[in-house]
């Protein structure tokens, strides 16, 4: 059976690498990931997974259709995938000294068996950052089209005092509940 990837994230796609999955296709979903008036973090990662899913299960009937969405999370408020410096520093300003909650959804659709989802919540705990930590940062350019605005997997990582959870999740797919969603529809995974 075709797998489908429903993301252009390259993060996603090497992690999918690292169990030895290789999707016959790369289908980025074109939803709107706006966030309604009410909705919760947990909620909205797992509604737009699902949706991600749906909307590219739609084009392509016959394969899986794997897709994903990462929320990063205080409290009740949803940070946004920063596209710029203001963002970034208003982000790492919210996050110095904090925890907060990396919320993935994964949703995997299965021709003729509907969607099947997993949504993993890892906790992370930001050490307190000055502000030349934070102009450093800025510098680096990775916080570009992330949650909340850093990654763990790059320079990131130094600001971070503790993690419990999923590692993977944090990047942006939690590959041992994504493996077993693919295993449990049948797709040969190692």
């Amino acid at each position: 059976m075709r797998l489908i990837l429903a993301s252009a994230s390259p993060r996603r796609l090497d992690l999918l690498a690292r169990i030895g999955v290789m999707p016959d296709a790369i289908v980025p979903a074109e939803i709107d990931e706006s966030v309604p008036k009410g909705e919760l973090p947990r909620q909205h990662a797992q509604r737009l997974a699902r949706e991600k899913a749906e909307a590219v299960g739609r084009e392509h009937p016959d394969a899986l259709v794997l897709a994903a969405d990462t929320v990063v999370a205080v409290g009740r408020r949803i940070l946004p995938k920063v596209e710029d410096e203001a963002t970034l520093r208003a982000c790492m300003k919210l996050l110095s000294g904090r925890r907060h909650r990396v919320l993935t959804g994964v949703a995997l659709a299965v021709p003729a068996r509907g969607v099947r989802e997993r949504l993993v919540e890892t906790m992370i705990a930001m050490k307190r950052l000055s502000d030349e930590e934070i102009d450093h940062y800025t510098g680096h350019g990775e916080w570009r089209g992330k949650a909340g605005g850093y990654a763990l997997q790059g320079y990131g990582e130094v600001y971070v005092r503790h993690i419990a959870g999923s590692y993977s999740n944090v990047v942006g797919l939690p590959l041992a509940e994504t493996r077993v969603l693919l295993k449990s529809a049948g797709y040969p995974v190692a």
